[in-house]
């Protein structure tokens, strides 16, 4: 393991894995990687509720962003000594707006998104296994609060509170504080690497995110039918 990102879900996390990736440090761990395969989710939890095995869950990656890695990053930069740590950030009041319309509204929200995320949970264990593990974690982290979804300011607040904590709890020679906007040069600094000549990658806003939640969604619900158009059992 050479990198341990601490940066929270939604500040441009798949566009770092992918850079990341760019530059020789692949596999990236990411959320998506668990999103491939759900039953690592249930791992996923064992580690939530005090297990162990860091090097079997990371086995062949030379990197680690977003949830839920990130989520345990206290406890990698203990077992990674050696791995320099990434905390991304963005402007508060922008990833409160990203999260209403992403993650919390997953979890929480009004909206087709998460009433046929729901729905898909009813009849796929994998991705009710998934869910309870995300809102297991958001609730754990004290990040979510009591927020309403009206955009009260109260998530951002809590993240810079969580930025403060990282800065805090890692040496300041194995920790970069860095933006997407800030692009290749930081971090490849960082990294001790050459520049890339291509653009800085640049994806997963959050009408994506709802896209992809929604189209596996349906996806799978017309699946679970049987072709005489009964239900199938659920899981």
């Amino acid at each position: 393991m050479q990198l341990i990102g601490a940066g929270l879900p939604r500040t441009a996390t798949l566009s770092q894995k992918i850079a990341l990736e760019m530059l020789g440090l692949r596999p990236c761990y990411h959320m998506v990687d668990v999103l491939a395969d759900l039953g690592r989710a249930r791992r996923w939890t064992e580690l939530l509720e005090g297990g162990g095995g860091w090097d079997e869950v990371f086995a062949g990656y030379e990197a680690t962003v977003d949830w839920p890695g990130a989520f345990f990053y206290r406890e990698l930069i203990e077992v990674y000594p050696d791995a320099k740590v990434l905390l991304s950030v963005r402007d508060g009041a922008a990833w409160e707006r990203s999260m209403l319309d992403t993650i919390w509204g997953v979890l929480y929200g009004d909206s087709l998104m998460r009433d046929l995320s729901s729905a898909r949970a009813r009849v796929d264990a994998a991705w009710r296994d998934y869910l309870e593990l995300m809102e297991r974690m958001w609730q754990k982290s004290g990040l979510l609060g009591c927020e309403d979804g009206s955009g009260t300011g109260s998530m951002a607040r809590a993240m810079e509170r969580y930025n403060a904590e990282v800065r805090a709890s890692v040496p300041a020679d194995r920790l970069l504080v860095w933006s997407v906007a800030d692009g290749w040069a930081p971090l490849c600094e960082f990294l001790e690497v050459p520049v890339p000549d291509s653009p800085f990658p640049r994806v997963n806003d959050s009408a994506a995110f709802a896209d992809r939640i929604i189209d596996s969604s349906l996806a799978l619900l017309c699946d679970w039918r049987l072709p005489d158009g009964r239900a199938a059992a659920t899981a």
